[in-house]
């Protein structure tokens, strides 16, 4: 996961740590709340820091890029803004003012008191990891209803927009559009000039961006420049149901898409929700690489079930009060598990849900007759903001308990781009790759052989999620298909695990470091992992054989790892004075292996406890900075709770601190709280390293 130059983000907003906000936040007040996060591409949030309203900034792109998303409400002719922070000279608006937020693993909800009516708006980007058609659609929904606080009845009418920047990296590129107006509205964006399989900004420039609302009395509609249909609106509360034909530039005029709905009376019952879809398709959504170098033209896996986007986006809208029951079950039960370790560990656990999947994309390829192949899935996974490869393996491992908690199918299909390429011959390295593709959406791989090396990284992974993936469902299936694989990466390890050569982990940005002891037990487990996937296909001579080297290395390892004074494990051999997070030990406990000693769980507990700092345990002695992911799965191999609970909390505190406002980092100083360069990464899967092992 190589560390991307800078100047590719919006400069990162560091701001004073205290918090204050004039609303109430639970379960905290994160870095930034999730609002439309379903897809590489649909990732939409609200940037916090020190604390902003929903009607304080605009909604930005995981990189910071504005997204043009307003709202309005007309009360009783009054007219107030909930979202968005739009500017309207020839109109007169307030701001409606934040009474509370909310997050849990599905939705981001919140309350604003405009005149005598609160208005509660719910984001929901559902995660339904067990329905591939429904966890694959590329929208989210919006709902918002109103209810009466003064006693008596209010004339009510809402208003919402999303702009033309949705669908580019590049303002100054053209865009058209269009408008559906069946039984539900759609308003369909997308740049005059597509060009398939490329980001500018890590934005998609081909694909179409969606408004949807169902059809219906008191629905209005309107297309045009952003200050006039929203002056229309907030003069007459509804728009002109006229559509602008003058296609041009995103930030010519600002061409906005817009709804009005007429709530009628509003009294002191709330009323029923309008309910808005906003999604982001693209059609083919990669392209990857098969047998020969032929490259393979590959849909979202929702589109089996639709004759068009479109109607994928109507059945989204009709579908709402049923996706919102099964979020409401989802994340109870999100709660309830996680609440078994602690309710500081709940509120961790539930924010980043929707940043793990929002980075995947579930896929199908099509038979020569241009069906659709059901039965070849394959699960896409972009490395964002380190790096933009395309399923990057050591991305992907410290992903994995989440996806394993979620759903170990979803593991498998991941998994299996990588496998199918590599047993293709075409990969000529005796390690596993380390991604599959330097740049999303293009799974086009390393024929070269010239992708990042991370070999003792990347073929310990491999081995170790198969396996994991197999325990955890009990299909042996693709161990089998595999094995062959399995057995070369196995070698390797064996050759340069226990006195590993100078080389990067996946921590890619500290450098590269011969002997570095966390990198051999990666090594040392993905051998024994060998040796019980051999057990698990029924060849008990080559387990044995493995078992024995591995157990072999731990001996060793124990010698050459701990520290002369005998309280820890070193950053590397022979440096007395130094030591890491041991967070490789997290895979043996993962697979219920038991190869390294009970003594050495216990010494790491103890040490951790005098090297914490404000924010957490640094990553290694070289550094102040730590890892979220890596604290976490330090915190499932403690000995004790009251440490466990410690690597928690510190996370805890790192998130809800207001020291960033970009989608939560994974990487950031332990000594300060500042973030480094990450944000929006899938890895926050391993956030629920824990609740994965119970």
């Amino acid at each position: 996961m190589m560390l991307l130059v800078l100047f590719l983000f919006v400069p990162l907003l560091f701001v004073a740590p205290a918090r204050c906000v004039d609303w109430t936040s639970t379960p905290f007040n994160p870095p930034s709340f999730p609002l439309a996060v379903r897809s590489p591409y649909l990732s939409a949030w609200l940037p916090q820091g020190n604390g902003s309203a929903l009607n304080d900034v605009w909604p930005q792109f995981w990189t910071g890029q504005i997204l043009g998303w307003a709202g309005f409400v007309n009360v009783d002719g009054t007219s107030y803004s909930f979202l968005g922070a739009a500017s309207v000279a020839s109109a007169n608006f307030t701001k409606a003012t934040q009474k509370s937020a909310n997050f849990t693993a599905t939705q981001s909800t919140f309350v604003l008191s405009a005149g005598s009516v609160d208005l509660t708006v719910r984001f929901l980007s559902p995660v339904e990891p067990s329905d591939f058609t429904k966890q694959s659609m590329p929208f989210s929904y919006m709902a918002i209803s109103a209810v009466s606080t003064d006693g008596d009845s209010h004339a009510v009418q809402i208003y919402s927009d999303i702009s033309a920047e949705w669908i580019s990296g590049n303002t100054s590129l053209a865009a058209n559009w269009s408008t559906s107006t069946q039984d539900a509205l759609t308003h369909q964006i997308q740049l005059q000039n597509p060009a398939p399989f490329t980001e500018i900004n890590d934005r998609a420039q081909y694909g179409s961006a969606y408004y949807s609302t169902l059809n219906g009395s008191g629905v209005t509609y309107q297309t045009g420049e952003d200050i006039i249909v929203r002056a229309q609106f907030i003069s007459n509360g509804k728009l002109d149901n006229i559509l602008d034909t003058d296609f041009r530039a995103i930030s010519d005029n600002w061409p906005v898409f817009a709804y009005a709905h007429d709530l009628g009376t509003v009294s002191s019952e709330a009323t029923t929700p309008v309910v808005i879809g906003v999604g982001f398709v693209r059609d083919p959504a990669l392209e990857y690489i098969v047998a020969d170098g032929v490259l393979q033209n590959r849909s979202s896996y929702f589109l089996n079930s639709f004759t068009s986007p479109s109607d994928a986006a109507v059945s989204f809208l009709q579908d709402y009060d049923s996706a919102l029951d099964r979020a409401y079950t989802f994340d109870a039960q999100v709660n309830s598990d996680a609440s078994a370790i602690s309710s500081e560990y709940a509120g961790l656990v539930s924010l980043s849900i929707r940043q793990l999947v929002g980075a995947l994309e579930i896929t199908l390829s099509k038979n020569s007759d241009g069906s659709f192949n059901t039965s070849d899935v394959i699960v896409f996974l972009k490395e964002i903001s380190s790096d933009g490869n395309v399923n990057t393996v050591d991305v992907i491992f410290p992903a994995w308990p989440g996806i394993l908690y979620l759903n170990p199918d979803i593991g498998k299909l991941l998994l299996e781009g990588l496998f199918a390429y590599q047993a293709s011959g075409q990969y000529p390295n005796k390690w596993s790759v380390h991604d599959l593709g330097a740049s999303y959406p293009k799974a086009i791989g390393h024929n070269d052989g010239q992708d990042e090396a991370m070999p003792v990284e990347e073929s310990g992974n491999m081995v170790i999620m198969a396996l994991s993936y197999a325990l955890k469902s009990g299909d042996t299936s693709q161990l089998s298909r595999y094995e062959s694989l399995l057995d070369q990466w196995t070698q390797f390890l064996i050759e340069d695990s226990l006195i590993p050569n100078n080389q990067l982990s996946t921590d890619d940005f500290a450098g590269t470091l011969a002997n570095q002891t966390n990198l051999a037990i990666k090594g040392i487990v993905g051998i024994q992992a060998m040796a019980k996937i051999a057990d698990l296909l029924g060849d008990s001579s080559k387990s044995s054989n493995y078992s024995s080297i591995a157990s072999s290395y731990v001996s060793q390892w124990q010698t050459l790892a701990t520290s002369s004074a005998g309280n820890h494990l070193t950053l590397n051999y022979g440096n007395d004075s130094s030591w890491s997070l041991s967070y490789n030990m997290y895979a043996d406990k993962l697979l219920q292996l038991d190869i390294f000693p009970e003594s050495v769980y216990t010494m790491q507990t103890e040490w951790y406890k005098s090297v914490d700092s404000t924010y957490g345990v640094p990553l290694d002695t070289r550094h102040t900075y730590t890892k979220s992911d890596w604290q976490i799965f330090t915190a499932a191999i403690m000995t004790d709770t009251s440490v466990r609970d410690l690597f928690i909390s510190a996370v805890t505190k790192f998130a809800s601190s207001g020291m960033s406002s970009q989608p939560l980092t994974d990487w950031y100083d332990a000594v300060s709280g500042e973030p480094e360069s990450f944000r929006a990464r899938p890895v926050v899967g391993g956030h629920l390293a824990l609740v994965c092992t119970e």
